[in-house]
């Protein structure tokens, strides 16, 4: 168990965030960050509140919590730092009490991402693939510290064929082009305070687990509520896709894969539903395909896991849209999974992290999880 335990850390500020004052932190009763591996992450903040004067309480009065200031909140796990969410409030609860020291404020609040789906345009991008677009459109966000992350696309359309447009927010066309390449889109806080990383390419189900979720292990155990999984027969789908011929009329199949990643099981799930994406006649067979697999991969996991863990046993915090071990649960359970989302609640002497985890069939891979 490390020895300086867990410790909070909040920055806030119009533009550019500042450790909070004192008095500010000590007002927090708890605090509760759900990172997703898609839609966007959020954070509520509870204060107490109590009057300054006759007429308000102090902390509204202040004006440091009035939309849209920027929250980064980290917390330390020992000497490690880690940030949980760098992002912007967006609304207030206030819930007076008749009892002194009773009334409380609810602050919640989304990532930074939410300041790119403020603002509706009409353009069009001729002859640019989706990854210069997407790159171009984060790009114009530099003021909130996003550095793209964006995997090359080879669809390079033609202008007398197709011209790209945007008819919507920035933050709705990048998803838009995410999902017609089997990609995603997330924000993400880096290691540096104020600096986020703007993703846009596949599910990051490769690379290196994080530290396994553990049970039925004596003083290894870091899990406090046993996880609870379900296999779900209906969840995976198999795509055909059919596209027609320009010149012939010909209708032509177009084989896809279940998903564009690795598998996490020994035995992946076959899949019982056979589904048709829609609009996919006049396309191309390359993005035929792609949509095509992007609906197979929204739905190719027939298992899903959840439970709660102890954050100072755990000995870091749980990432979401990561990989992560699970031992201890059987054979059929054990093994890597991926994080589709993490919720982390801190209180005075307590941080707990609640998750859900999902695969795509039975079995772990290798015979050893690490620990």
């Amino acid at each position: 168990m490390p020895s300086l335990g867990v410790r909070l850390q909040l920055l806030i500020g119009p533009t550019l965030p500042m450790p909070a004052p004192y008095p500010l932190i000590d007002s927090v009763t708890a605090i509760e960050v759900t990172n997703r591996d898609s839609d966007f992450d959020g954070f509520k903040i509870s204060f107490s509140l109590g009057k300054d004067s006759l007429l308000d309480y102090g902390l509204l009065m202040s004006g440091m919590l009035d939309p849209p200031s920027r929250v980064i909140i980290m917390v330390f796990i020992g000497v490690m730092p880690h940030i949980l969410i760098d992002g912007v409030i967006t609304n207030h609860q206030v819930a007076p009490s008749n009892r002194p020291g009773e009334s409380t404020l609810h602050v919640f609040g989304k990532d930074v991402g939410v300041m790119l789906n403020l603002e509706e345009k009409s353009e069009t991008y001729p002859n640019q693939p989706d990854s210069v677009i997407v790159t171009r459109l984060i790009a114009s966000y530099a003021t909130l510290g996003l550095v793209p992350q964006v995997s090359p696309t080879t669809d390079v359309p033609i202008q007398i064929d197709r011209i790209p447009s945007q008819q919507g927010t920035d933050l709705a066309y990048i998803r838009e082009l995410a999902a017609r390449n089997g990609y995603v889109f997330y924000i993400e806080p880096t290691p540096i305070p104020g600096i986020n990383t703007a993703y846009w390419g596949l599910d990051n189900r490769l690379g290196i687990p994080q530290p396994a979720l553990t049970m039925n292990m004596g003083s290894d155990t870091n899990v406090d509520q046993p996880i609870t999984f379900s296999y779900d027969a209906l969840g995976p789908a198999r795509p055909q896709v059919t596209i027609v011929e320009p010149l012939t009329k010909m209708n032509i199949s177009i084989p896809v894969p279940s998903s564009l990643g690795p598998p996490l099981s020994l035995r992946p799930a076959q899949a019982l539903r056979t589904t048709l994406p829609r609009d996919a006649a006049n396309l191309s067979a390359m993005q035929a395909g792609l949509r095509a697999v992007t609906g197979a991969a929204q739905s190719a996991s027939a298992i899903t896991g959840s439970g709660e863990l102890d954050a100072v046993r755990y000995g870091q915090a749980l990432k979401a849209r990561r990989l992560v071990g699970v031992r201890g649960v059987g054979f059929s359970y054990d093994g890597n999974y991926y994080v589709r989302e993490v919720t982390h609640r801190i209180r005075r002497g307590e941080y707990k992290q609640a998750f859900s985890l999902t695969r795509d069939g039975h079995g772990a891979l290798l015979p050893l999880v690490l620990p």
